[in-house]
């Protein structure tokens, strides 16, 4: 990883890297689930965990799909548009009140001229709504984007159309983070104090990736060395 001053342009996760969203997100997965039974709404939970970083669009296709396939054989239970609404009025409020990471603004502060996004898994209209309701959203001058699109598909155009300039690093706390980022050619940190990655130490070593808690111990260990 290169001094986090050097670079031209910082891509964050939002959801246990922005915003303490992610047991929100997990819990409003659950919940919109259970009209199929909790055994089924704990697969999806467990399904969620393991994909973190992917949209809640195929999530919700793979429950109907593999987790409760009967459903395609007329099973009562909500579909997806409804799966879609309840977890959206689920996740609504939890957004607007949870924690933000402690550091951002001082590092927004100390690097104004750097190029920032959000590229996440959650829906971009909610994203953006949230962030701007919550006065977040200036913060991030190269824009808020998320799903339907993926990550990938994010990136790619991102990279084509100018908007992420080289060296860019991408700050996430799901290995799917770190797999978009590393197929974009990114350099990768990752967040751990909110993650739900459960064996994140071992998957950290085999891999050898930076690591921090929060933004704000990466801003002070930034800043302890100067590098800012």
């Amino acid at each position: 990883m290169n001094d986090i001053a050097l670079y031209k342009t910082l891509i964050f996760d939002c959801d246990g890297v922005i915003l303490d969203s992610n047991k929100i997100k997990t819990e409003a997965f659950y919940c919109a689930a259970l009209p199929y039974g909790e055994l089924a709404a704990q697969a999806l939970v467990d399904y969620h965990i393991t994909h973190g970083g992917i949209s809640r669009y195929k999530k919700f296709a793979f429950f109907l799909e593999d987790l409760v396939p009967n459903h395609a054989e007329g099973v009562q239970g909500p579909g997806l548009e409804e799966l879609l609404e309840s977890y959206a009025n689920f996740v609504k409020e939890g957004l607007l009140t949870c924690e933000v990471a402690e550091g951002l603004l001082e590092l927004r502060e100390i690097l104004p001229e750097t190029n920032w996004l959000i590229v996440s898994g959650g829906d971009q209209a909610e994203l953006r709504k949230v962030f701007a309701e919550r006065d977040l959203e200036g913060l991030f001058n190269g824009g808020i984007f998320g799903s339907p699109d993926t990550k990938d598909v994010i990136l790619s155009r991102e990279f084509s159309n100018g908007n992420i300039q080289l060296p860019a690093l991408f700050l996430g706390d799901s290995k799917y983070d770190y797999q978009a980022a590393i197929k974009a050619g990114l350099d990768f940190v990752f967040l751990y104090n909110w993650t739900e990655v459960k064996d994140w130490k071992e998957w950290q070593r085999q891999e050898d990736i930076f690591v921090f808690e929060n933004i704000a111990r990466l801003f002070r260990n930034s800043h302890a060395n100067n590098k800012l």
